[in-house]
């Protein structure tokens, strides 16, 4: 018999579980269109750094540009200047958000080392590990992801 106390424990359960091994959560209304933290996009990384530079690379809290709600930081005025040419350009996907996560139906933070160009675009992974199963089949992947993107923000 399915009791009151059951279906809140079922589900909590399914919205903390782990796909990959993390645990995701559904977006809900009023998620941030970027990912930040504290309005600092991406965890203060350089987005054109990883094209140009082929890694990640810190932002200056100094070298800034403002864009989808979020402070964006850059390692050099170049870089500002390149993506406040063309944001579209460099922003990684999914506003920031784990690709695989958003794949899958979920929204998770990103780390900046597990991040890939693919098809001159830069998708950011939860983690190394997210980062391989990603790898395994990014077309699909992408095309999964691009259907929930960006109506997965408002859950």
């Amino acid at each position: 018999m399915l009791t009151r106390r059951s279906l809140i424990f079922t589900t909590a359960a399914a919205v903390t579980l782990p796909i990959a091994g993390l645990a995701l959560r559904p977006a809900r209304a009023g998620t941030a269109s970027v990912f930040n933290t504290d309005g600092i996009a991406i965890n203060g990384f350089d987005p054109v750094a990883y094209f140009t530079e082929r890694t990640h690379v810190s932002g200056n809290e100094t070298v800034i540009q403002d864009w989808m709600g979020a402070v964006w930081r850059f390692s050099s005025e170049e870089n500002r200047d390149l993506f406040a040419a063309d944001p579209a350009a460099y922003a990684p996907q999914y506003g920031g958000y784990c690709a695989y996560a958003m794949a899958n139906g979920y929204i998770a933070k990103t780390d900046p080392d597990a991040w890939t160009i693919h098809s001159g675009k830069l998708y950011l992974n939860y983690d190394l590990r997210v980062r391989e199963l990603w790898s395994q089949d990014i077309e699909g992947f992408v095309a999964r992801a691009d259907k929930n993107w960006p109506g997965i923000l408002n859950g």
